[in-house]
């Protein structure tokens, strides 16, 4: 059975995680203009955020995910998602949606009134699984050069 645990963002097998999921956007990223930001360790640190591996049936880390405090929205405190990815081992599973799943939990235990994120219009899959998670599209929420695509979940 997989599971989910936190882990430090800077940990080996959340950074090899982190490692391969940049070089796969910047190996398919349009124009070849990727930028590759690895996160500070204190960003996914209670209260700032938390970060979570999912490790597959024999336990290798296969999948990871965080969510950040960012600035409040007009619903107030706003959780975002960031780097979720799936192994390609993995991939077609529902691993995706258990990760992406815990951390709305989490998200809202900590006390966030909605759930936030952004991505690319090449990643199709992405887009899917956040429209059949109850995200909609919203208006750019941030500056990201890396996004084309904003998107909302109410939690409260």
């Amino acid at each position: 059975m997989v599971s989910i645990r936190i882990s430090p963002v800077d940990a080996p097998d959340a950074y090899a995680l982190l490692e391969e999921y940049f070089a796969l956007r910047a190996a398919i990223f349009p124009g070849g203009g990727y930028r590759t930001v690895f996160p500070s360790p204190a960003t996914f640190v209670e209260p700032a955020g938390v970060f979570v591996v999912l490790d597959d049936d024999e336990g290798r880390p296969s999948g990871c995910g965080g969510i950040r405090r960012i600035d409040d929205g007009p619903l107030g405190p706003r959780d975002e998602v960031k780097h979720l990815f799936v192994r390609d081992t993995g991939r077609g599973r529902g691993w995706g949606r258990l990760i992406l799943d815990d951390l709305e939990r989490r998200a809202r235990d900590r006390g966030a009134a909605e759930l936030v994120l952004d991505t690319h219009h090449t990643l199709d899959a992405a887009g899917g699984l956040y429209a059949r998670s109850g995200f909609t599209a919203i208006p750019a929420y941030n500056d990201n050069a890396n996004a084309t695509r904003w998107y909302s979940k109410v939690l409260a």
